[in-house]
Order: structure tokens, then sequence, then C-alpha cells
């Protein structure tokens, strides 16, 4: 605990000694007599001046909210000597808001008594690593001397990002061996109806049709799709981050992908499929895919720590581990379409046969024409070379569906399912 003398005192010393020093020059009693005040508030300050001796325990209610919930800040001191005034200051990041909660302190604290004070933070953006610092001062009971104790810091407190609510699903293309909540392509035992077939030796009897054996005089049996699951793996490009604001972290482009992947990754776990995650950028993060509650915690903790890393290191589908791919797999990108090696590796997964679907963040509502006329040009054809971009990979058979800020994703997921439907069609 460290110790501070107030500006008030030096005032009240300083005045005193004014007087005093006036008095003796000019051998007056006046001066002395409006100097004593400040000497005698001055001298029963000092004397009343004891350093208190505070015990401090601060702590979270919990360690893990998703954005707009409420989280409780609890401080506890314990006096073993008294305190006249307490204060608190509170360090906290920009994406959290506190507000008090009864008294905020800087009442008195008798010696022996322990007193709880509480704040409400609301996180406003989610965030990996927003560390709380308290610090507590205490003051003598004339404000003469201020004792700030050592600053003490929380835990990171996590904030998950609040997915957004979609309710239908890219649908995979193939699925696994495992029973799931997607219907297969494949026959075999299932409620999902398929077809009528004639009856072959070796046909169970309870799937005979019998309406429509008794129509058509032979034994016709009922084909069904067995319920299988699906490896999805969400592919997140970090390579680039495109804001409006330097200083404003929300509403970006990287921003919005960790938002649409946490939404993604939530459906699909709910619907019994295995999910993986890829962070493609500057620092390579995956997650190999798995299912169960305990992978969304995984995938959550690895999206709050997403950050666009600048770097000139060429990077290709080599540096993705092999097992985060397994054969099958649906993919979906989360890209702005602005980096080459992005680019490159998505067209290498549809070139090795990968299920791929890419949903282009936008970035046009970020960037803004210049006013001159060359400006405008070269706005116009960069516009010109995301669309030739985007005929690429469809000419591929690949949906990219742009997205931009204030859409809802799951039009962006129904136009892409859509175009996944006419392609399937047409290669039939």
């Amino acid at each position: 605990m460290t110790t501070a003398v107030s500006s008030r005192l030096g005032a009240y010393v300083t005045l005193g000694g004014t007087g005093l020093l006036a008095g003796l020059l000019l051998g007056r009693p006046e001066p002395v007599v409006l100097a004593a005040p400040f000497i005698l508030a001055a001298a029963a300050g000092l004397a009343l001046a004891r350093k208190p001796d505070l015990d401090l325990r601060v702590w979270l209610d919990r360690e893990r909210a998703v954005e707009g919930e409420e989280v409780e800040l609890v401080v506890e001191v314990h006096a073993r000597r008294p305190a006249a005034r307490l204060e608190f200051q509170l360090r906290l990041p920009r994406n959290l808001e506190a507000t008090p909660r009864g008294h905020a302190g800087r009442a008195g604290l008798a010696a022996g008594s322990t007193r709880t004070y509480r704040w409400v933070l609301t996180p406003r953006r989610w965030g990996g690593r927003p560390a709380v610092r308290v610090q507590l001062r205490a003051r003598d009971p004339l404000g003469f001397f201020t004792y700030a104790m050592e600053e003490r810091e929380l835990p990171p407190l996590r904030v998950y990002p609040r997915p957004e609510a979609v309710r239908r699903l890219l649908q995979p293309a193939e699925t696994q061996a495992f029973a799931g909540n997607e219907v297969s392509r494949l026959r075999g035992e299932g409620i999902e109806f398929a077809e009528v077939r004639p009856f072959v030796p070796g046909d169970r009897v309870r799937r005979i049709n019998w309406r429509v054996s008794a129509r058509r005089g032979d034994l016709h049996v009922n084909e069904m799709r067995p319920e299988r699951n699906a490896d999805v793996v969400v592919f997140v490009d970090t390579f680039s981050d495109v804001r409006e604001d330097a200083t404003a972290p929300a509403g970006t482009t990287l921003d919005l992908a960790v938002r649409a992947a946490a939404a993604l990754v939530s459906a699909y776990l709910r619907r019994r499929d295995r999910v993986g995650l890829i962070g493609f950028g500057g620092t390579l993060r995956w997650l190999r895919p798995e299912m169960g509650e305990r992978q969304l915690y995984r995938v959550a903790d690895a999206l709050l720590d997403t950050e666009a890393h600048f770097s000139h290191a060429w990077k290709g589908l080599e540096v993705i581990p092999r097992q985060t791919l397994p054969p099958k797999s649906l993919v979906v990108a989360l890209t702005p379409l602005l980096d080459g090696r992005s680019v490159t590796a998505l067209l290498q997964l549809r070139g090795r046969g990968h299920d791929l679907s890419v949903i282009a963040i936008s970035p046009l509502p970020f960037v803004r024409p210049g006013r001159r006329e060359p400006e405008q040009l070269a706005y116009r054809i960069w516009e010109m070379e995301r669309e030739a971009l985007s005929a690429r990979f469809l000419a591929l058979g690949v949906p990219v569906v742009a997205w931009r800020r204030g859409e809802p994703l799951e039009g962006v997921l129904a136009a892409a399912a859509a175009f996944r439907r006419e392609a399937r069609l047409a290669r039939v």
C-alpha cells in the first residue's frame, strides 16, 4: 500500500506558512489569526492520519458470458484498522460497461468490519481477453492523505458472440456412416421415403407396400433413406479485415465472419453433425471435426482468439492437416475474397473434390469510391474483378453468395442452398 499527500494539505500548509510569515514581517497579529485555522487543520490531519490495513478480495460470478448478458463483479473489503473513506477505480476494456449495484463506495469502514461492493458488467462485443482491473483507495478523515492499494487484475472474461438464429442450413452432398439428422442419398433402413420398387428375394415383409402391390398385381416394397450425420468444416478467412473506422472493432468483415461461424457451428452441432474449424490466415488455427457440447465450447474459444494477422508468407492446403478435412465433408467458407492465398486454397479444395460453398462477406459497404474520376474508375474495376472471381467459382459448381452487413444470414444460406439444388439436378 502506497501513501500520497493530497493537494489540500499542501494548500493548507502554504496558506498557514504564508500567514505566519506575513505576521512576522509586518509585525501585526491579523495574518497570524487568519492562518491559525489552516495550521490547526493541517496539524489535526497529520495527527489523525493513520495508514489503514485492508484486505481486498475481487471475483466475478462467472468466467464465460454471451454478448449482452450481465456479469456481476464482487469486491469484498475487510478492515483491520479503520478507513475514513473508500474509493474504487475500475479499469475496463472498451467492450464492457459497469453499473454499480447498491452503494458504490466512498463510505467509511470501521475496524474489524467487512463490506461487499457489487457492479454489473455488461459486455457489448465478443472477445477473448477483456481483463478487468480494480484498484482501492482509502483516505484519512480530512482527505489529506490517499492510500492506494495494489491493483488487482481478474482472470479474463470470455465473451462469446450471440449466435444468430438459423433454421435452414446447407445440406451436405454426402453423409457419413453414423446416425444423425441428415437424410442420406443412399438407400437403407430409415424413416424417410425414397421410392417404390419391385420385390426381390431377401426383402423384408414389413417393407411391402400392399396398396401398390394390389394395384399392380405383384409385390412392391418401399425404399427408404437412412438418417446419417455429416462432417462440416467452417473455413474462416483471417488474412484480411475491412472496416470503416480503424478504431471500431465491431461490424467489420472479420467480425461478421466470426458471428456467422458461431451461428453455423451451433446449428450443425444441434443436428448431431461433426463440426470442425479452420482459421486460415497469418496465424493458422484448426479443430478436427467432432460432435457434442464440448466441441461447441472448443470452437467458441477458438473463435474468440480470431484476429487478422498481416503476413507475406504464402500458404496453401499443404499447411492444413489432412484429418481436419475428412473426405465427403461439407466446407462452408466465410471470406471477403480479398486475399489471393485464401482464394487459391478454396479453388484447391474444390479441385480435390470437396463439397464447397462460399459465403462472400462483401467489403463494399466498408469502402466508398473517391470523388475523382480515376478513383471511381478504379472502384468499378475492382467490382468487376470481384464479379469475375465469383463467376469462376460458379463455373466450378461452387455457390458464391454475397452477404452484406445488416442482412440476415438465413437468407444467404437459402440462396446458396437453392443454387446447390439446381446444380445437383443439372449434374444428374
